[in-house]
């Protein structure tokens, strides 16, 4: 679209749940850690004010735009750097950097960072008109705009129901299909006002269009696919005694990182109940860290945005 320009340097984000993520995170300041979705930098600012001379941080993301972030923010700390990809990659990346298995602590700040969300020519979000990409790399892959011109009704509307969970998902992927022979869907506008004119039941207080677009935003960035890979990375790049902390900020996220944390602290579950069971017998790899943490009042009113956020912390114990 002609004439959209936003300079990124207006969009600000702020991080939710900033002291208690990097307080549960760090407990020593020598250690290594990774803050696989750098964003803007909020808590690897603070990571890097708790960390000694010899303490290091790598961090991780996606997006170009916070890659060139971190590249200004950082480049005078040489315990710092960034590596460009998806948290899915952390096992190659902390090998690269001979620390697999060394790792003392990793920050999942999962969800998509208020830049990304207001800057129109992203195309994450419907409150003003752009381009539809939703893409996190705009390097790689496919744009919204191009998946919901090849795929089919039933794939469109499998995936409005299951990371959208919408119950309309089929009346929504119907009214694209026919709106798209028409011509292609190609703005944030255009869809959510498609979305929109095909959900008979509109909840107060939420744009009609938002649980769409939800899910075309995980779609299109194997988000929860990603959030699986990285977890399962997790537990092996770690060392015995590191923490593993991570935010949701919607039940799919939240539901998996749960799930993994419950397995990995139940440990095997398959032993016979005949034969007597000892703890190192479980294979128990994690301890759950106190209950899940949410944001305060005082933090919702400052930022909306933290209403919906779930912190879970766990620590690597085998």
């Amino acid at each position: 679209m002609q004439g959209l320009s936003v300079s990124t340097e207006s969009l600000q984000h702020i991080t939710v749940l900033l002291d208690e993520a990097v307080a549960a995170l760090v407990q020593d300041p020598d250690g290594f850690y990774v803050d696989g979705t750098f964003g803007r930098g909020g808590h690897s600012s603070l990571v890097l004010n708790q960390l000694s001379a010899s303490g290091r941080l790598m961090a991780i993301d996606k997006d170009l735009e916070a890659i060139a972030c971190a590249n200004t923010k950082f480049s005078d700390d040489s315990r710092f750097d960034i590596a460009h990809g998806s948290f899915s990659e952390l096992q190659q990346f902390v090998t690269d950097r001979d620390m697999f298995g060394e790792v003392d602590g990793i920050l999942l700040d999962l969800g998509v960072s208020s830049p990304q969300l207001d800057d129109p020519t992203r195309g994450f979000s419907f409150q003003n008109d752009g381009p539809l990409d939703m893409r996190m790399d705009t390097t790689t892959g496919e744009s919204v705009a191009q998946w919901i011109m090849r795929a089919s009704q039933e794939e469109i509307a499998d995936v409005i129901y299951t990371y959208g969970e919408d119950k309309h998902g089929r009346r929504m992927a119907k009214a694209v299909v026919e709106a798209r022979a028409e011509a292609p869907i190609e703005t944030t506008g255009r869809l959510a006002k498609i979305i929109s004119d095909a959900n008979p039941s509109w909840e107060k207080g939420k744009h009609p269009a938002t649980r769409a677009f939800q899910a075309f935003r995980i779609h299109i960035n194997r988000e929860l696919e990603d959030l699986e890979k990285c977890l399962d990375q997790s537990l092996e790049s770690l060392k015995v005694g590191g923490r593993l902390v991570i935010i949701s900020f919607h039940s799919l996220e939240d539901r998996i990182v749960k799930r993994f944390i419950r397995k990995h602290v139940k440990g095997d579950d398959h032993l016979p109940l005949s034969i007597p069971i000892t703890n190192d017998m479980l294979n128990q790899r994690l301890k759950a860290v106190g209950k899940m943490v949410k944001a305060s009042a005082t933090e919702v009113d400052e930022n909306p945005r933290s209403r919906s956020a779930v912190m879970r912390i766990a620590t690597k114990i085998a």
